[in-house]
């Protein structure tokens, strides 16, 4: 159904939003995916370099290192097990998972704000994604990468797979919450980490895929913000005019941009990282939700959204006329006592809310592979 609902006489305002993919509008974990679909022991070799991303990023704050650069570091072994532009497009495209409803909201909202998609997944991934969905791809920010045009020959190749299957053989890294260096590890997690570092920082960087780290910039929480405030700038939008729609760890900067600059920001079934940096945390197991907050903010902006879900039921939201009729119908169909859970955020009910998020999380997603 094309969605044509809008009564004519809506001033336009120029209203934006931005949301993340991977969570808000698809169900996957591609990389991880991907990497289990191609390599040996594929999902053990993620969730290893996974961990070590969170301890080069929180406890050695490597320079250069950030959340979602686990996409980076796993590239030589895809490359080395042969994974191609065409294979990864491929490999998306019959993996892919959209979250219920989340075409027919990408495609609703554009109809009265400028829509937009930023990503730390892989472009084939983002492009399947906006296919299926019927989004543009040109309104798509995301980690660009073509590996074909990268070069590896048997040699390096076979060595490459050699150190995936070290890789693979080690231990989760045990990361203490509050772990501030290398010391607070364990003895046996330091020497992994030691012996990680070696293969990354020294041994391919003597091989010729070593440009696949040095060149890939994944899409990661600076830049998903930075894209955030780009987008803002291109259309001569103030952020106070943006909603973020946001899961996870590397939403986190955009988060706080666009609530600091009184936007409206929001955790779709978020994990801990998403809820702490945002207005409102939603739980739902269709994006009809995201559709309505996102007529609400056009309509009254932040402080109407929030006003509207502090009385958040089907009578109060009708008797506002803030939110179509359609949506209100369609909504109680699909949940016929009341409408997914939208709640104000407050240090107080967190904890409640984090429960409650990771649980509808993981019925949308399914069970963490991390």
């Amino acid at each position: 159904m094309e969605f044509d609902l809008l009564d004519e006489a809506m001033p336009f305002e120029g209203k934006i939003l931005v949301s993340d993919l991977q969570g808000p509008i698809t169900a996957n974990d591609n990389a991880y995916e991907i990497t289990a679909r191609l390599v040996d022991n594929g999902g053990q070799l993620f969730r290893v370099l996974s961990r070590y991303e969170e301890v080069l990023a929180k406890v050695i704050r490597k320079e250069g290192i950030k959340a979602g650069d686990t996409l980076r570091l796993v590239l030589p072994f895809l490359k080395a097990y042969g994974a191609t532009d065409s294979s990864m497009l491929r490999l998306s495209r019959e993996g892919l998972r959209v979250v219920p409803g989340a075409d027919k909201t990408m495609r609703y909202v554009q109809e009265f704000m400028s829509t937009f998609v930023v990503s730390t997944s892989y472009e084939h991934y983002v492009g399947a994604a906006c296919e299926e969905i019927g989004f543009p791809f040109e309104n798509a920010f995301c980690t660009r990468l073509s590996m074909d045009m990268y070069e590896v020959d048997e040699g390096e190749m076979r060595t490459l797979r050699r150190m995936a299957q070290e890789i693979v053989r080690m231990p989760l890294i045990d990361l203490p919450y509050n772990a501030r260096s290398v010391r607070d590890l364990s003895p046996d997690d330091r020497l992994i980490v030691r012996r990680l570092e070696d293969i990354f920082w020294t041994e391919i960087m003597e091989l010729s895929s070593h440009q696949l780290l040095s060149q890939v910039n994944p899409v990661g929480g600076d830049e998903k913000a930075t894209s955030v405030v780009e987008i803002c700038k291109r259309l001569s939008v103030p952020l106070e005019d943006c909603m973020y729609v946001g899961d996870g760890v590397t939403d986190v900067r955009a988060l706080q941009v666009v609530r600091r600059s009184g936007g409206l920001a929001i955790s779709f079934n978020g994990n801990a990282h998403a809820l702490r940096e945002a207005d409102l945390a939603v739980m739902s197991g269709d994006t009809i939700v995201t559709s309505m907050l996102a007529e609400l903010f056009y309509r009254s902006g932040r402080e109407g959204v929030l006003e509207a879900v502090e009385a958040w039921d089907y009578d109060s939201l009708r008797s506002s006329g803030m939110v179509h009729e359609y949506l209100l119908r369609e909504c109680a169909r699909l949940f016929p006592s009341s409408p997914p859970t939208v709640a104000l955020i407050n240090k107080d009910n967190l904890p409640e809310l984090l429960t409650a998020s990771l649980e509808q999380r993981e019925l949308v997603r399914g069970p963490s592979n991390l």
